[in-house]
């Protein structure tokens, strides 16, 4: 497999999950969580507004932003699995969010790896000090 096919492919599944997540989490907020004693706007802020901050950079294809965004899809992924153990009645929610969350992470971590090395990008070698 080319490089470039790996780049491709890596950047297909960050942005697929990516956005899957944010669907899901927006159609989570809006339709199941009615008993909530929070009030939507606080919902929708607190659990949509920061899968927008990377969005821009995602789309676009940045290894940058598809490495920092790993930072804030960890939130989902801790939130998926206290969902999956506090509240039997979201475990569904709860296993998607925790599944399009690892594959973005993976898709993530592969693009911003893969497209930093074609690059020519990444972190330099400490020197060796006598």
């Amino acid at each position: 497999m080319s490089s470039a096919q790996t780049i491709r492919q890596f950047r297909v599944l960050a942005l697929a999950s990516y956005l899957g997540l944010l669907a899901l989490m927006l159609i989570w907020q809006l339709t199941c969580n009615c008993a909530s004693s929070l009030s939507l706007s606080f919902r929708l802020s607190f659990w949509v507004v920061p899968l927008l901050f990377p969005l821009y950079g995602i789309i676009r294809g940045h290894a940058y932003t598809h490495a920092w965004a790993n930072f804030v899809l960890m939130w989902y992924f801790l939130h998926s699995l206290t969902m999956l153990y506090v509240d039997p009645l979201q475990r569904d929610w709860a296993i998607a969010e925790l599944i399009l969350t690892s594959m973005a992470f993976v898709g993530c971590t592969g693009y911003a790896r893969s497209q930093g090395r074609a690059l020519g990008l990444g972190l330099k070698p400490l020197k060796q000090q006598d």
